[in-house]
């Protein structure tokens, strides 16, 4: 951690610097004396980032001192912003108070200072005497240049003799009594990976339209295993009270049309707890299958030289046979220099773990210490959310960013994929156009991370899903920079008036209806989130340093949709507010009174957005928009949608139109150029406007819902008789769910992109295009499997294509 808080020192001293001299006048004095120490501190970083080996040793001195000094400059701004705000109320009553200049009580700095100097001086003479030896040289594990992300694949190597017998139980009998199939082993063994293969493989996927949305997840849950044959993977199950308090909900037992369990456990007494079945106990991998996974997972594309393949023959030996180990240690390997001289580093070490202790836990440390210094408080972070819990990949980047770990997305994106490359964080679902959705990491490797916090005293400054703020303002109430919390525990908010330095606050799913007033007092605040319905009054502009805001709806309130939480006119005062998510609220009208929030990205999901000129220009630099018009409501509005096409950044636009109106009738959108995601709902737009959309050049993610589109026929050869080939240019994902359609003519070179197609809903359309398989492209075509007429002309398309020319599309059934 002695980087990140070295990193987050200079962020926080630049500020400093920055800021307004009259609303924050700081001494000559004092700006030297902060100088001073952002000279030593950027020489202790650039230390820490070209030495890591040698910087081992001024870990704990440099994290001490680095939060201490930060901790002070923090509180000493906090105080002020505090001071101010009780001058201005004094002033407004008429009785102003002299704005002095700040009178620093620099014997904290000073003391700091003491301890980091003499650190700093070291590090420079090491430093000399490194460059004298040797001349000047790069890091051996700093990050290197931005990597395209890697591919999301399951790799399978020594699970083909399991798979082979859970699929015959799983695909034989079909009207046999329902079966519970255990696979137990240790941790790290790949119990998870074989079941997600398993039911991946089986493509038993639940049709969407088999229930009712609107009902509770128990009553899906019975009407789903009542009707049809399933297959259910309860992954990692820890106890046979677990198992007892959930299989009820499974229904009967005695159930005769062949459905499967498959149930994942390191324990074999839940194994043999669960089924009168001999488990499928999974073993260590031989040495053949360990080298074929490391190849696979750290240098599949290339062939080692004699003495580089020696020394990764001598790390497969060190893991032991246990997959987690081979992949983490494949991730080291891949991100470490190919030289000799590095791998033999981490061979020897690999060596030392399994000779020293034979747990596991030592190899898989390894990971974090060759982990470039600027990624580790991004993993750490990682580390502390809960057990299982998928972590969005969308929430996890504004984290990273409010934290001051990255500076904008670009760069929080290139970090993942070093960790995935790493194979640190798991990825678990993909966006349609395959960017990493969500995540989570094994909880071996959790473990790891939460020991590693402790030891560099990091909890000091992160808290994910405590109970309990009250307690935990007892300890860290000075020092905490970001808390999230999980549980729905109302009376947890009163702590909240005791961290001053907060970065980072989401309180989303506590019972809370009101957030304590000091919240409006945070003034290092970056990321506000909490549950609707919860007031959002005028105070929150005094969050001057909020980059995101996020409104939702809590976990008690999922059912009520129609819970209004309004946005105060206040909200065009926040000039850094970058990310703006407000699931039930509205745009409050600039009255002519509001500024551009020009740092502003993202604003979603909002109502009844009227698309003025002003309006436009006030947002002007979004990149990502999503709007829902409720057209029983507001039936007659005037939405000016043609002023869309004045956002001229945006990449991402959704258009829902709900219960019902004759808005499509008047509204007639402009989508601007830049476009490479559009979504539209319920407008029930006739097929003939789509000539716009296909005529957009950057688009690449196109998901039609509930009847976007009206009518029984849609033809790209009649929209494209005059400019053969310029349809669709880019698009690579096309999604029609619930529509009327029942032709859709087309040829492959109007979708020359075209990788994947999901149909869902589309009962009177029975057959597209054979044209279609043609796309070079195309990976995949989903469609419901009730669609039988559907599904037979695409498995014909499929067929014909690897016939004829040995080229293979899946198809996937919904």
């Amino acid at each position: 951690m002695a980087y990140a808080v070295s990193h987050s020192l200079i962020q926080t001293i630049n500020r400093i610097l920055n800021f307004d001299a009259k609303k924050y006048p700081i001494s000559d004095e004092g700006k030297q004396r902060i100088e001073d120490l952002l000279a030593r501190i950027k020489t202790i970083k650039h230390f820490l980032e070209k030495y890591p080996k040698e910087s081992a040793s001024f870990e704990t001195d440099v994290s001490n001192a680095a939060n201490q000094a930060e901790d002070v400059m923090e509180h000493f701004i906090y105080e002020h912003y505090r001071w101010n705000l009780k001058a201005d109320k004094m002033a407004a009553v008429g009785r102003p108070r002299n704005r002095t200049e700040i009178l620093y009580d620099f014997r904290e700095l000073n003391i700091v200072m003491e301890e980091i100097t003499p650190i700093a001086e070291k590090m420079a003479e090491i430093q000399r005497k490194a460059e004298q030896q040797h001349g000047v040289r790069p890091a051996t594990t700093s990050s290197s240049a931005p990597l395209p992300p890697p591919e999301y694949e399951t790799v399978t190597v020594g699970l083909e003799k399991y798979l082979k017998n859970i699929k015959d139980l799983l695909c034989g009998q079909p009207s046999s009594l329902r079966q519970i199939v255990p696979i137990t082993g240790m941790g790290g063994i790949g119990k998870t990976t074989l079941a997600r293969t398993v039911y991946e493989d089986e493509d038993k996927q639940i049709p969407e339209n088999l229930v009712d949305k609107s009902e509770t997840v128990e009553n899906k849950l019975h009407r789903i295993l009542t009707l049809k044959k399933y297959l259910i993977v309860v992954d990692d199950l820890w106890s046979t009270k677990a198992w007892d308090d959930i299989r009820k909900a499974f229904g009967d037992p005695k159930k005769c049309d062949g459905s499967r369990i498959v149930i994942t456990t390191r324990d074999e007494n839940v194994a043999s707890h669960v089924s009168s079945s001999p488990p499928h106990k999974m073993e260590l991998m031989d040495s053949k299958d360990s080298w074929t996974l490391l190849k696979l997972k750290a240098f599949r594309d290339r062939d080692l030289a004699p003495d580089m393949k020696k020394i990764a023959e001598e790390v497969v030996v060190g893991c032991g046979g246990l997959p987690l180990a081979i992949v983490l240690i494949a991730g080291i390997l891949s991100g470490a220099e190919a030289n000799t001289e590095a791998w033999g580093e981490i061979a020897k070490d690999v060596k030392s773990a399994v000779e020293n202790d034979h747990e596991f836990g030592k190899r898989i440390a390894l990971s974090y210490t060759y982990l470039p210094v600027d990624l580790r408080p991004c993993f750490l972070y990682m580390g502390g959310f809960p057990e299982d819990h998928e972590i969005r990949i969308s929430k996890l980047i504004k984290l990273w960013i409010a934290e001051g770990f990255v500076g904008d997305e670009n760069e929080a994106k290139d970090y993942l994929n070093k960790l995935v490359r790493r194979n640190l964080p798991l990825i678990t679902s993909l966006k349609s156009n395959s960017e990493f959705k969500s995540c989570n990491i094994h909880d071996m490797v959790r473990d790891m991370a939460k020991s590693q916090a402790l030891d560099e005293n990091y909890e000091r400054r992160l808290s994910i899903g405590h109970p309990d703020l009250t307690r935990l303002a007892r300890a860290y109430a000075s020092t905490l920079r970001s808390c999230l919390t999980f549980q729905p525990n109302e009376s947890s908010l009163g702590g909240l008036r005791k961290f001053k330095l907060l970065r980072v606050l989401d309180v989303v799913d506590t019972d809370a209806y009101s957030l304590p007033a000091p919240v409006f007092e945070l003034f290092h605040l970056r990321y506000l989130a909490f549950g609707c319905p919860m007031e959002v009054p005028y105070a929150i502009s005094r969050l001057q340093n909020l980059r995101a805001l996020i409104v939702r709806p809590s976990k008690r309130l999922r059912h009520h949709s129609n819970d209004n939480v309004d946005l105060p006119l206040e909200i065009w005062m926040m000039p850094l507010l970058t990310h703006l998510v407000s699931f039930y609220d509205l745009l409050p009208d600039p009255k002519g009174a509001a500024s551009a929030l020009k740092e502003l990205l993202t604003l979603s999901v909002v109502k009844k957005l009227i698309c003025t000129e002003q309006m436009m220009g006030l947002i002007h630099n979004l990149k990502k928009l999503a709007i829902t018009y409720f057209g029983d409501k507001y039936p007659n509005e005037d939405y000016q949608l043609h002023n869309l096409a004045l956002l001229t950044q945006l990449e991402k636009l959704t258009l829902v139109v709900k219960k019902g109106s004759l808005l499509q009738m008047k509204a007639s959108p402009v989508f601007p150029e830049t476009l490479k995601k559009l979504t539209l709902s319920g407008w029930r737009f006739p097929w003939e406007d789509m000539k716009a959309i296909a005529a957009l050049p950057e688009l690449r993610v196109l998901k039609l819902r509930d009847h976007a589109f009206e009518g029984g026929a849609w033809s790209t050869i009649e929209e494209d008789s005059d400019d053969e080939g310029e349809l669709f240019v880019k698009l690579e994902y096309l999604m029609i769910e619930e529509s009327d359609l029942e032709t859709w003519e087309t040829e492959k070179d109007h979708f020359p992109a075209l990788k994947r197609i999901m149909l869902s809903r589309c009962g009177k359309l029975k057959e597209i295009s054979k044209d279609i398989g043609n796309i070079l492209e195309l990976k995949l075509i989903e469609v419901d499997r009730t669609n039988e007429s559907l599904l037979e002309s695409v498995q014909g398309i499929r067929d014909t294509q690897k016939e004829v020319y040995g080229r293979v599309f899946v198809v996937r059934q919904l």
